[in-house]
């Protein structure tokens, strides 16, 4: 359960985080920005539930 742990918080970490701070910082496009955080959303809402009925 540990690894979808930590996919879950990569996730949240990289894909959604960093995204918004490149958007906000002018070296990402909003466009791709965008689909990043999706991705990262989709992910995140996929591994979550699994390791959140475990403990």
């Amino acid at each position: 359960m540990k690894i979808l742990k930590l996919i879950s918080t990569l996730s949240i970490g990289i894909l959604i985080l960093l995204a918004s701070i490149l958007l906000f910082l002018g070296s990402l496009e909003a466009t791709n920005a965008k689909i990043l955080m999706l991705i990262g959303t989709i992910i995140w809402f996929i591994v979550t539930p699994f390791w959140m009925k475990e403990e």
